[in-house]
């Protein structure tokens, strides 16, 4: 086939060796550079020939299980130039010379917004949709984050609680942070008054101790196994406070499953 087509149109390729009026026609090749990138490119383009990045389906994947059988490549020229993609999706993924190289090629590259907000979420998932040629199963997804959030939502009137977010790593998110917004859209107060995110000591924790926490990560048992949040300190003022464990899936990108995490947060409390 000669070359890239655009993204995001239902593609039609005549043949040279078939009779006048005949086409060929093939799906969609979307191509993902990161993990956040796995987790649009399946919700949105499930039908498309998808070559998603090596981490497509571990454990902390929200869509590991979409991810199943699906072809992996790494983020690199040599296999974007092998595959052929017309749209490519990322988050981080993907250095310079490869996206330039991509977009001179005619390939639609979409990113995906560091959202810290739930508006911002919605807006990435509306750019994705479009670019894949998907706009109402884009709509679609912003349907079901925002039935969650309304989920999620405290009753009229209930008392707010602080609350504190802690990693196993030992770090917190504060203002300016989608555990923020998550936070907030559950009803609870951030305790972190910090801008962005910031280690937590466990001194601090041991002379102060926040009324409740929020875990996030510690289900990934070989990640930070002796990191500041797991230390027996910590443990101990955690034990009884602990308003909701969340998993590491559910925060590793800024997706409509952050919605998801907030539903937890009104589940636990």
């Amino acid at each position: 086939m000669g070359g890239l087509v655009g993204a995001g149109l239902a593609l039609a390729l005549t043949t040279s060796g078939a009779p006048a009026g005949a086409v060929e026609t093939r799906p969609l090749r979307v191509m993902s550079l990161d993990q956040c990138g796995d987790q649009y490119a399946l919700a949105l383009a499930p039908d498309a020939d998808l070559a998603l990045s090596p981490r497509a389906d571990d454990p902390d994947s929200w869509m590991r299980e979409a991810a199943a059988g699906r072809r992996r490549v790494r983020p690199t020229l040599e296999a974007a130039i092998a595959f052929q993609p017309d749209v490519v999706v990322r988050y981080w993924g993907g250095d310079a010379r490869l996206l330039a190289r991509l977009e001179a090629r005619g390939v639609r590259v979409v990113t995906i917004d560091d959202a810290t907000r739930f508006e911002g979420i919605r807006g990435s998932i509306r750019v994705a949709s479009r670019a894949l040629g998907a706009p109402s199963r884009g709509e679609l997804l912003i349907a079901r984050m925002d039935a969650r959030l309304a989920e999620a939502a405290p009753a009229p009137n209930a008392p707010r609680q602080s609350a504190l977010y802690l990693t196993a790593g030992g770090f917190t998110a504060g203002r300016g942070t989608l555990v923020d917004a998550i936070l907030g859209s559950a009803g609870l107060v951030n305790a972190a008054t910090i801008q962005g995110f910031a280690p937590v000591s466990v001194e601090r924790i041991a002379l102060s101790p926040p009324a409740r926490f929020v875990l996030g990560f510690f289900d990934r048992s070989r990640a930070d196994w002796r990191g500041p949040g797991r230390h027996p300190v910590v443990r101990a003022a955690a034990r009884e406070r602990i308003v909701a464990r969340l998993p590491a899936a559910s925060l590793t990108c800024p997706a409509w499953f952050a919605a998801d995490a907030a539903a937890m947060l009104k589940a636990g409390g």
